[in-house]
């Protein structure tokens, strides 16, 4: 049925007959007839009906061409046949082959005017077609007589002259080509010259021309020959490149920078170059150190070149440790002083450019593009580069510990990396935070070994130290000490990263200075080198364990050079001065000072000298590495604590007998033979104490902090950890060659006052150092230095009083002087025109004191505080003894007060002939005592109340002796009662 509509609507030349005739067999069931058709057309016609039909006819016999109805319909018969149902089913086919007659036909009927017209057209073709025919043969017989009409000449000369132009053009394409060929020879000699922009553009060129004459076959393999050419000077170009991380070249690098230009691989390039820094930092750190490792390391069969550099490290020995550091230094200056000068050079081509742009054409935005890319490139890189630096040098830091490093070699470390952030920061404004880090962890490990050693060391000199004077000159200031020359040289960029001068090397910076030549390494080292033996010279020795061995021999004074015995010796020379002491500064002095033969140089000790040496050595290095200066600064104040305890254990402990007789008191009570009378009692008896509370405090947390008091003790494990004992020292000794019970050298007077007031100069030493120990300290951590210099520092001349005390307790016969007291008569009945005898006794004792303090400064200078404070001592203890004297009196009349205030009167007339003291201490006490017995009741009572500087028995004796006079017995109990009111709270 397909076949059948596709055939109805087909358009062809055959009649609808002939169309008919050329079905198959199959499918030309049978064709009706004329007058079938016509009584198809002449039956009643039900569209619909008809549709019906056709469309209840089975759909395989619309499937294909091969397909057998006939078969078909007798395999559809069933095994007993019925002749009705054959019938019936056989007119059913008709009807469906009668519908479908009448379909084909009608669509025959409709098509036949489209295939009259269509054959009409094909009719007019043809006519044309031989047409065409006709004026084809025309043509071509019209075409054959112009060709018999021109000349063979004539266009066998044209033909060579075409022929003569294409050969002249081959001619110049072979020309060409051989120049092409012989171009690899040029190339390679612009190679060897370093021409890479020349070879590059002349290797373009050919590309260009090559491809020009690709047709040739030859011109295939020279393009490859010309790629590979090319390929060759960029890994040329890479090395060269290269070459500018170590030893930058201007003119080299300029090079190198246009050729990359021409290939147009300007970004790449600078991705290069920043690989090619780090592994230049890589090679030259790791050959640095391999090249000492093998040093050191002799014919040792270990492969060391096979080890990781970060383990390479730890193979570096003491010796070689501070070289190998500078040379690696001085490797990774070379390097970051290329990066720096690369970046130079690009910005002055920037600038260039820029000015060309605006003279000239407009910049393009590939050149912008790529300026923008190198320039956020370079300053990337700044950072990598230093992290990279700070690693290689951080992982040689650690690698070796320097505990035991001598401390100039630690000070020279510190140094170098002090220069190396100081590079960092001029680099890329980093603060080096891995080197400070790293240096730290170093520099706290080291100073703990080292502070503790000086401790002990510090321990040892003041046992052994025999307390004589050591003679500088009168102007002697610590900053003439080498340990402190850093204090006046911070400002030069060669010792330290702080750099405040006006010279013109001072404001610039490291990378200005030695941008053409030298380098700041080396020039530290021989800095270094030419200063060793200052730096290294204490007190003229010229190590520190000379300078010990010479402190341990310094107790015998055989040993001491005879320039040393001198007055006074110059720190820097040595040189005795040639002239003495004017008689005018003799006249100027006074009395009291003690120093007439002497000249007003400070007094100090070895180991005075030896503390501000250390002093001067932690601020050295506490200046080169600020992070652990709180922790030096708090070695130093254990320096000065120590030092400060010591004195004080030395001198100024109250622990020697005193020998007093008992004496009774009032109501028959009998106190202690010290209590009543010993010179320690009279100022604890009187509230005034030698020690004030902040001193008190300072010794009692120097001891608690510092002091190790169980040292000696065979339990002392038990009470403290290692740790904690290992923070602490024990308490020193002093020596035996100190003797301080002799009457005749005023018990050591001259070991006391050099040894305090080397205490008091080392705390003005310090004073004029707090400002620079200010500006170095944390600012969380400055209330501890504030703390430091309030409650320590400040205390060292309280010791003045404890220690004087010492001596002016027993320098005086207070005791033989209370005797001849109780032996006068004071309820005389006459008034009395002559002093009694105890009080010329008391003079002469003075006057001998006052002679042995002449003997004394003979050998050591006596400041005048210090003789003012020795004077009020004796003094204050004499006119305490006067009252206590006064208070043993058991009966007195107004005329024995009166020969009281006479001799006090002539005691106080001929004391101050002795003494420029003034006001004379504690007059004031002994007068109100004296003058109190005329008081009456009620004036007492108010007196008792308001003076509790008198101890209870000297308030007693007052009133019992006033008793019967002015005073009854009632009276007496209730003053009696008021002093017991007083003293109960004391209980």
């Amino acid at each position: 049925m397909q076949k059948i509509r596709s055939l109805m609507a087909r358009p062809g030349l055959k009649s609808p007959q002939e169309s008919m005739a050329d079905l198959s067999p199959v499918e030309n069931l049978r064709i009706p007839s004329k007058e079938e058709l016509r009584e198809l057309r002449e039956q009643p016609v039900d569209p619909q009906a008809e549709q019906e039909i056709i469309d209840s006819i089975e759909e395989v016999y619309f499937s294909n061409d091969s397909f057998d109805m006939v078969q078909h319909e007798l395999e559809k018969l069933p095994a007993e046949l019925n002749l009705l149902e054959l019938e019936e089913y056989r007119d059913r086919l008709k009807r469906q082959q009668a519908a479908v007659s009448k379909k084909v036909a009608d669509l025959i009927l409709e098509k036949q005017p489209s295939y009259v017209k269509e054959l009409e057209r094909v009719t007019a073709l043809q006519t044309n077609l031989q047409l065409a025919a006709v004026i084809c043969t025309n043509a071509r017989r019209q075409l054959g007589v112009a060709k018999e009409g021109f000349t063979e000449a004539s266009l066998g000369l044209l033909a060579n002259q075409r022929r003569r132009q294409l050969l002249t053009g081959l001619l110049k394409s072979l020309r060409t080509i051989k120049t092409l060929q012989r171009t690899d020879v040029r190339l390679s000699e612009m190679l060897e010259e370093e021409d890479y922009p020349g070879a590059i553009q002349l290797c373009l060129e050919c590309q260009k021309a090559a491809s020009t004459f690709k047709h040739y076959s030859c011109i295939s393999e020279l393009n490859s020959k010309l790629q590979d050419t090319l390929e060759q000077i960029e890994e040329q170009l890479d090395v060269a490149l290269s070459k500018t991380c170590k030893h930058f070249d201007v003119a080299h690098y300029t090079k190198v920078q246009l050729a990359y230009t021409l290939l147009g691989k300007t970004q790449t390039a600078m991705d290069q170059l920043h690989m090619h820094f780090t592994q230049a930092i890589h090679n030259t750190v790791f050959q640095v150190v391999l090249g000492y490792v093998e040093l050191c390391a002799g014919n040792a069969d270990t492969k060391f070149q096979k080890m990781q550099y970060k383990d390479l490290c730890t193979h570096i020995t003491l010796d070689s440790y501070i070289p190998c550091l500078t040379d690696l230094c001085k490797a990774l200056w070379e390097v970051m002083l290329s990066y720096h000068r690369t970046m130079q050079w690009h910005e002055e081509h920037d600038k260039q450019a820029a000015t060309l742009t605006t003279d000239d054409a407009a910049e393009s935005d590939e050149s912008v593009v790529d300026r923008s890319y190198v320039k956020k490139k370079l300053e990337h890189g700044l950072t990598r580069i230093w992290q990279d630096v700070q690693l290689k040098v951080k992982a040689y830091i650690l690698g070796t510990d320097m505990s035991n490093f001598k401390y100039d070699d630690f000070i020279v470390v510190l140094d170098v990396i002090s220069r190396l952030m100081q590079v960092g920061e001029e680099f890329c404004s980093s603060k080096s935070e891995v080197l400070q880090e790293s240096i730290r962890r170093q520099s706290v490990n080291y100073f703990k070994n080292y502070h503790r050693a000086r401790l002990e060391e510090l321990r040892m000199f003041l046992e052994n130290e025999t307390w004589e004077l050591c003679p500088v000159k009168s102007n002697f200031n610590i900053s003439q000490l080498h340990e402190f020359k850093f204090m006046d040289q911070c400002r030069s960029p060669s010792v330290s990263p702080s750099r405040q001068g006006t010279s013109i090397l001072e404001e610039q910076s490291l990378f200005q200075q030695y941008l053409q030549e030298g380098n700041p390494f080396e020039m530290h080292i021989e800095h270094k080198e030419e200063e060793t033996e200052d730096v290294l010279a204490s007190n003229g020795y010229e190590s520190d364990e000379l300078e010990k061995s010479a402190y341990q021999d310094y107790d015998s004074d055989s040993d001491v050079p005879e320039e040393l015995k001198q007055d006074y010796v110059d720190e820097q020379t040595g040189d005795v001065p040639l002239k003495s002491v004017s008689r005018e500064t003799i006249r100027s002095k006074k009395r009291s000072d003690y120093n007439l033969n002497k000249t007003n140089a400070p007094i100090l000790t070895n180991t005075t000298l030896n503390v501000i040496r250390l002093v001067g050595k932690y601020m050295q290095m506490m200046s080169i590495l600020k992070p652990i200066a709180f922790d030096v600064i708090h070695c130093v104040s254990q320096l000065f604590d120590y030092y400060l305890y010591a004195v004080y254990a030395f001198f100024g402990r109250n622990d020697m007998p005193f020998p007093s007789p008992s004496m009774p008191t009032h109501g028959g009570r009998e106190s202690g033979p010290a209590r009543v009378a010993g010179p320690a009692c009279l100022y604890e008896s009187s509230g005034l104490g030698l020690i004030s509370s902040r001193l008190r405090t300072t010794l009692n947390r120097i001891q608690e902090s510092l002091i190790d008091m169980e040292a000696g003790s065979e339990n002392a494990s038990m009470h403290a950890t290692t740790e904690e004992r290992k923070e602490k020292v024990p308490s020193p000794h002093l020596s035996q060659m100190v003797v301080l019970t002799n009457s005749g050298t005023l018990y050591g007077l001259a070991q006391r006052v050099v040894a305090t007031e080397s205490l008091v100069f080392l705390a003005e030493q310090f004073e004029s150092l707090q400002s620079h120990l200010d500006t170095m300290m944390p600012a969380a951590k400055k209330p501890f230095l504030q703390q430091f210099y309030s409650q320590t520092v400040s205390t060292a001349s309280e010791l003045r009083k404890p220690i004087y005390w010492m001596v002016a307790a027993k320098a005086i016969d207070y005791e033989q002087m209370l005797l001849l007291m109780s032996g006068v008569k004071w309820d005389i009945r006459e008034i009395m025109s002559q002093h009694n005898i105890y009080v010329d006794v008391l003079l002469k004792e003075f006057e001998m004191f006052n002679k042995r303090l002449g003997d004394v400064s003979r050998h050591v200078r006596i400041p005048l505080p210090v003789s003012n404070v020795l004077w009020e001592h004796c003094i204050r203890l004499a006119n305490r003894t006067l009252v206590e004297g006064y208070a043993n009196v058991k009966k007195c009349s107004n005329e024995g007060r009166a020969l009281m205030q006479l001799d006090f009167q002539q005691f106080l007339m001929k004391l101050e002939k002795l003494t420029d003291l003034r006001p004379i201490p504690d007059k004031e006490f002994v007068e109100t005592y004296i003058k109190a017995y005329y008081l009456t009741e009620n004036d007492m009572e108010q007196f008792i109340k308001n003076h509790r500087e008198y101890s209870m028995k000297q308030l007693a004796n007052l009133v019992n002796v006033c008793l019967g006079s002015h005073i009854n017995k009632k009276a007496r109990q209730k003053l009696l009662a008021a002093i017991d009111d007083i003293d109960r709270p004391k209980r």
